[in-house]
């Protein structure tokens, strides 16, 4: 192999020089490092010699009873030493780099899942892929597209669908959205709720950006609501279900959020909507042709599996 080095064409040593002089200047004595290496006798001094002949200067003085460093092969087997030290690690990452679920996975997640699916998410990657480094980073939708599309993250968990090219969704589930409202409301506590009903409701809900708040609406315009039902917003689902406890309205929350939520306060009833329950659906999603599309595809499975025992309907795992 040649190297350019300042227009002029240099050539570089190999690895099996360098193993050869490391092993030299480790033993001090030819048979010892041949043996030690497992090359021949003659093949070591060749190497060396060829070592000796690219770098460009006398590594060993050798006499006829032993091996000597010469004062620049002392110097050169630091670096050697070093140098073959790298390049183990570099196999050593590479291994790691093959060998499914290690590494780094950075997950980005909506802040209307988060607090209700990370349990799940973290205990399933803790269980059963422990070499794995998970980093979770919550933020709103179009920050983590953005995230994504760039690169600064490697897979995503959010509401679906997004219509955005390049971006494979991977569903995980579906959840129904249940009526939140004060105790004293005529509506807490009822089943089979008609979406009508949303025409007439004060609905309190997420700020803007949040995708939770767009779905919201666009139940609303389902139900033939036609005005913006919103006077007060909440930057999170906590505050917005303490605004539903102070009477100010009612608001809806996903399945995977009730039981959470609901339990900060005695002021709150839930009320259940008529078949079909008005949802959302929430998914992985990964760039097209993801290096470890594989991966990301065996963890939405176990998740799927893992995810059973809450309120939600498991999907079928196909890629959207």
């Amino acid at each position: 192999m040649t190297v350019s080095n300042g227009g002029a064409k240099r050539r570089l040593p190999s690895l099996a020089q360098l193993r050869a002089f490391a092993a030299v200047a480790e033993h001090l004595h030819f048979r010892d490092a041949a043996a030690a290496i497992g090359m021949s006798q003659p093949a070591l001094s060749g190497a060396v010699a060829a070592l000796e002949e690219t770098l460009g200067v006398t590594l060993l003085e050798r006499t006829t009873r032993k091996v000597l460093l010469s004062p620049a092969g002392e110097r050169l087997a630091v670096r050697t030493k070093a140098v073959l030290a790298e390049m183990g690690a570099l196999l050593a990452e590479a291994d790691a780099v093959r060998a499914p679920f290690t590494g780094v996975l950075r997950l980005g997640v909506i802040p209307t899942v988060a607090p209700y699916l990370l349990p799940t998410v973290l205990r399933l990657v803790h269980d059963r892929y422990p070499d794995l480094d998970l980093q979770v980073h919550e933020e709103q939708t179009a920050s983590l597209v953005d995230g994504l599309n760039t690169g600064r993250l490697d897979l995503l968990l959010l509401a679906v669908p997004l219509g955005v090219p390049g971006v494979v969704e991977l569903p995980l589930f579906d959840e129904d959205f249940v009526l939140v409202t004060p105790l004293d409301h005529h509506l807490g506590g009822r089943t089979g709720i008609g979406r009508e009903a949303l025409k007439e409701l004060n609905l309190l809900l997420l700020d803007e950006g949040h995708c939770l708040r767009d779905q919201a609406l666009d139940i609303c315009r389902e139900a033939g609501r036609e005005d913006a039902p919103v006077t007060t917003t909440a930057a999170g689902l906590s505050t917005l279900v303490q605004l539903v406890a102070g009477g100010l309205g009612v608001t809806l929350l996903p399945r995977t959020a009730v039981k959470v939520e609901t339990t900060r306060s005695d002021q709150l009833m839930t009320g259940y909507f008529s078949d079909p329950a008005p949802t959302r659906r929430i998914a992985l999603a990964m760039r097209t042709n993801a290096a470890r599309s594989a991966e990301y595809q065996e963890l939405a499975t176990s998740l799927r599996e893992a995810l059973r025992p809450l309120p939600v309907r498991v999907l079928e795992g196909e890629a959207g």
